[in-house]
């Protein structure tokens, strides 16, 4: 454990920031694994997780959990899996 002060906060707030974060990326991956079951299945709520996993993309990538090219990146890969079971 660290001496000064200043420290202290940061090993507690980085702490709760990294519980945080990883929720969030935990929650993300559900979202996108949901997204590419209700593909493979082809349910009929198929578009509205596609959307769901959209949003919490461009969500974590807001927050920088992830980064912008990354969540581009997984954003068309979901709707181009889509697009094909169509």
């Amino acid at each position: 454990m660290p001496n000064i002060k200043s420290v202290k906060k940061r090993v507690k707030t980085s702490e709760k920031k990294n519980v945080q974060n990883v929720a969030q990326r935990s929650a993300l991956r559900t979202s996108i694994k949901k997204a590419k079951a209700a593909i493979d299945t082809n349910a009929a709520d198929k578009a509205e997780a596609v959307k769901t996993a959209s949003i919490n993309i461009d969500k974590a990538a807001s927050k920088g959990l992830i980064k912008k090219q990354t969540a581009a990146r997984k954003k068309s890969r979901l709707a181009k899996a889509a697009n094909k079971a169509e």
